[in-house]
């Protein structure tokens, strides 16, 4: 049994030659808030990010939904973190800027 095609191909992993690209498109997302401050690989950051790489991984397909592509490569990401301090909880926040592919017209579809 083969794993199926991915839809989402990250910065040096290319989409499908036959693939035609659309549009470039900016999303936002957001990981789940921790008790705390993060620090730059602590294990706070590492949960927010393994968090914040979900929420975007379901927002891009979404957005490939949406927007009626087949494909997104993530071509530049940006990262921070956010804190609140009346609640002393802290995220991640990241931007993303991905371009949007349509299988080429006749191109066959994989099984």
């Amino acid at each position: 049994m083969t794993s199926p095609r991915p839809v989402i191909y990250w910065h040096r992993d290319l989409p499908p030659l036959d693939a035609d690209a659309i549009d470039e498109h900016v999303i936002e997302a957001v990981s789940d808030r921790v008790p705390g401050m993060i620090e730059r690989h602590g294990d706070g950051w590492d949960a927010c990010h393994a968090s914040l790489m979900a929420h975007v991984t379901s927002r891009l397909e979404q957005e490939l939904t949406r927007l009626g592509g087949d494909y997104a490569h993530v071509i530049d990401e940006h990262v921070d973190s956010r804190r609140d301090d009346l609640t002393i909880e802290s995220w991640l926040h990241g931007r993303f800027t991905y371009v949007l592919y349509r299988r080429a017209a006749g191109a066959l579809t994989p099984s």
